[in-house]
């Protein structure tokens, strides 16, 4: 028998949607022996919604699975390459971005009738109550849970799936109209009490899908909980009149009463896809429903049912995750999920593997890449709930940010796909950047845009991040960080920070850490100010902090956060709350020791002006003295400095104010936060626009938005530029110029956080640990004219490029560029 498993003869598939007919068909053309049946509760060829998206790149993936099936969907698919944006009364419209649409109804067409071309049974019109009996009945060897969104299975077995369904904020309303839009259209409209948003684009000759968003107070604010259908489906009309023509705006979910059609996505994530399940003999009353065709079922043949079989029940599509319709791919990840099952089941007919290795292996990797998608649509999400953060933008900036919203499409990725339209971006951001100045040929990318901070100007937007390097003795910075920092500040950043710097000796991190409260300290650093400050064009900034509950502890390359062996200083905090059960109880803050840290800390500002520094730092996260004040996990006082997040910044207010009373008028200071604990009740991101408005009324300049580390409880969720939406939300809610650090390592993650108004610098960290020179690689990878040399080479700025060339392609990173198209 052609089966991929000795184990699988029969599937059921519960569910007709894209992922279940999908997966059935791919099934029974690798292996025609198979019995597949896909039950659904619908009526043949009958669905609701619109059109779907893909992008080019899943049809290729269709064509590779199943190319009859790929090739009908080709053929009723429409392509538009155009994205345009509308709002306040302007437009923007960029090409190359790869779209195809096709409605939902005719997509599902074809996969019937490719299942039914194949041999697989279509049941319709059987709501499926139990899926046990179901599966006795059909005698299964594999459950497909295809059941969509509202999974009914999925809920049955919660306990094994553990699904998280976090409710989104907007409303959103799924609609069509006769108008045909030749691009992707995003059409943004304001009203009295917020913005509304619509999604839309033709999907066939005739017909555009239509979908209308709006936060849920917006929604609720217009009184559309209370409107009928057609109530509610004139108002957008009229809402949105301007781009629909005279065309009318149409629901086809006429079996939905009042305003039950506006729903609220819900984001789904599961822990586990796959549920064994033992099957016994049905007792129940028959199934209700239409019965299975002739020929489908145990009528066909084969062994009777065994009352102890073990099968396992998979979810797919939308039961097991959803991805918000902003990103399009819902339907994407329930094809892509069939063909990656399919292909697995494939592989294991080779490897002789077993029904349990083979879903432990397709949800190891497939739960990967839904989660990459998911991330995506996150960030999707976030943005389209928050317009109100963006409307400050002028239109270019506002375009630019919604494309790269998700932070999967980035600034190299729309030069690719559209060079002219990003070119001229460029230019308007540099325009901005440098104003009157003659812009060339090539803009200048933004990461390498100049900016100015009161009395300072910074030649570009990198900053080397302050990195602990524990190689201070007695807190004197020795010739270690003369070639660290120094080497770093002729690599071609802007801004070189120092490593948190203590102003006493209790309140180092480590032996191995700096201080500034002594004159020999401040001579080591005036030392080193000087060499940045006469060797290139970077300035020099310094981070003070003091350590708190997390002081006195061993070298980083020993045991990270755990105390000395001996020698441990007694420790000071807001509160007598270590930060774990091996680390010392500190003791909590008196008024007295409030007073005297504040005086040391004007003492190091006052130091630190004099050793030459341009730049002044207050470290306010991680966990440190003044992280303690602010973080509710860490703060138990029940004074004027304890309970509210406003009584919890008090203190680190006082420092701060005090600091910038004696720190140079005219140089900056930032601050670094931690912007979420990731800690149940801990600080959120709500909490860190609140923390950056105090810190912007005491006279901060950036905030430095950086996240974690605060408690050991914390479980940050990492990846890419994961950070950066703090820094955006605190940049574009309280107004404030922001510091993106965390996982930043190319030029073109700093392009982008820069290009879309995220963030107004990009620290980076390890990837200067790597590579002195990073900024001047990065930007010799972008071959762009805009590279600043250090002075040494100003002369010879071929040789110096035809040596950055050189190592880069001794590194294998790029391809030897032209020297004629060096600066």
């Amino acid at each position: 028998m052609n089966t991929p498993l000795p184990a699988l003869r029969r599937i059921l598939c519960i569910g007709g949607g894209p992922a279940g007919l999908y997966f059935g068909l791919l099934m029974k053309r690798r292996y025609p022996d198979l019995q597949v049946t896909v039950v659904e509760r619908n009526r043949p060829f009958d669905t609701f919604g619109w059109g779907v998206v893909f992008s080019d790149q899943t049809l290729q993936n269709l064509k590779r699975a199943d190319p009859e099936s790929a090739q009908q969907m080709a053929d009723a698919f429409n392509h538009w390459d155009d994205i345009e944006v509308f709002y306040k009364d302007r437009s923007v419209r960029s090409t190359g971005h790869g779209f195809i649409g096709i409605g939902r109804k005719r997509l599902l067409n074809i996969l019937q009738e490719r299942c039914l071309a194949l041999g697989v049974d279509l049941v319709f019109e059987t709501d499926v109550t139990d899926d046990q009996a179901l599966a006795q009945q059909y005698n299964a060897d594999l459950v497909i849970a295809s059941d969509g969104l509202n999974s009914r299975i999925r809920t049955r077995y919660e306990t094994t799936y553990q699904p998280d369904i976090d409710t989104r904020k907007c409303r959103f309303v799924w609609l069509g109209t006769r108008k045909t839009f030749d691009a992707f259209t995003f059409a943004f409209e304001q009203t009295e009490h917020g913005w509304f948003q619509a999604h839309a684009y033709k999907f066939d000759d005739e017909t555009s899908t239509f979908i209308v968003e709006t936060p849920e107070d917006v929604w609720q604010a217009h009184g559309l909980e209370h409107m009928s259908q057609e109530e509610g489906v004139a108002f957008c009309e009229k809402l949105f009149a301007k781009y629909l023509d005279g065309n009318a705006l149409i629901s086809n979910a006429k079996h939905l009463r009042g305003s039950a059609n506006w729903i609220r996505f819900p984001r789904v994530i599961c822990q586990t896809w796959v549920h064994w399940q033992e099957i016994r003999p049905p007792h129940a009353p028959p199934l209700r429903g239409s019965l299975p065709p002739e020929g489908a079922g145990p009528a066909r043949g084969g062994p009777a049912p065994d009352p102890g079989r073990r099968i396992p029940i998979v979810l797919m599509g939308d039961a097991a995750h959803t991805a918000h319709f902003s990103i399009g791919s819902g339907t994407k990840l329930a094809l892509e999920d069939a063909i990656d099952l399919a292909d697995e089941f494939s592989g294991a007919a080779g490897r002789s593997e077993s029904m349990e290795e083979v879903l432990k292996g397709y949800e190891a990797r497939r739960s990967v890449e839904v989660l990459k998608i998911q991330n995506a649509a996150r960030n999707s999400t976030e943005w389209f709930e928050n317009v109100d953060r963006y409307t400050g933008m002028d239109i270019q900036q506002f375009a630019y940010s919604l494309l790269t919203r998700s932070q999967r499409i980035s600034h190299e990725n729309l030069r690719l796909r559209d060079p002219q339209w990003l070119e001229g971006y460029e230019a308007w951001l540099e325009h901005r950047a440098r104003p009157g100045a003659t812009v060339g040929r090539h803009p200048t990318p933004p990461m390498l845009l100049p900016l100015t901070v009161r009395g300072l100007t910074l030649k570009n937007r990198i900053v080397v991040s302050p990195m602990a390097q524990y190689s201070a003795t007695d807190g004197v910075a020795g010739d270690y960080h003369l070639v660290h920092l120094g080497a770093r500040a002729m690599g071609g950043a802007a801004l070189v920070m120092v490593e948190m710097t203590s102003p006493t000796p209790e309140g180092r991190i480590t032996p191995g850490c700096p201080g500034l409260w002594n004159d020999e300290q401040q001579a080591a650093f005036a030392r080193i100010a000087d060499f940045v400050h006469t060797s290139s064009s970077a300035k020099i900034g310094l981070q003070l902090g003091h350590s708190g509950a997390k002081g006195s502890t061993q070298l980083g390359w020993e045991q990270i956060d755990e105390p000395l062996p001996a020698g441990n200083w007694p420790l000071l905090s807001a509160s007598s709350v270590p930060y774990g059960p091996q680390n010392q109880v500190p003791s909590a803050m008196t008024r007295a020791d409030m007073d005297a840290m504040t005086a040391a800390f004007v003492e190091s500002t006052r130091r630190a002006a004099a050793a030459g520094f341009d730049w002044l730092e207050l470290h306010c996260a991680h966990g440190y003295l003044l992280s303690a004040f602010i973080c509710p996990l860490t703060n138990e006082r029940t004074d004027d400095y304890g309970g509210s997040l406003d009584n919890r910044c008090r203190y680190p207010l006082e420092v701060f104010a005090a600091m910038r009373a004696v720190w140079p008028a005219d140089k900056p200071m930032s601050v670094r936060i931690s912007a979420h604990d990731w800690a149940p009740g801990g600080n959120t991101p709500d909490d860190a626009v609140a923390m950056a408005r105090l810190f912007k009324a005491a006279g901060c300049d950036v905030i430095d938005v950086s996240s974690g580390q605060t408690t050991r409880q914390a479980k940050p969720v990492y990846g890419r530029m994961y950070q950066t939406p703090f820094a955006d939300r605190v940049r574009n809610e309280a107004g404030i110029l922001t510091m993106a650090v965390g996982a930043i390592t190319e030029a073109d993650h700093a392009n982008s956080i820069i290009g879309a108004g995220r963030a107004d610098l990009c620290a980076v960290a390890r990837a200067h640990l790597a590579d002195p020179a990073w900024t001047l690689h990065e930007a010799a990878k972008l071959q762009t004219r805009a590279i600043e040399w250090p002075r040494p080479y100003e002369s010879g700025r071929d040789q110096l490029y035809r040596e950055v060339a050189r190592q880069q392609t001794l590194q294998g990173s790029v391809a030897t560029p032209d020297p004629a198209e060096a600066p």
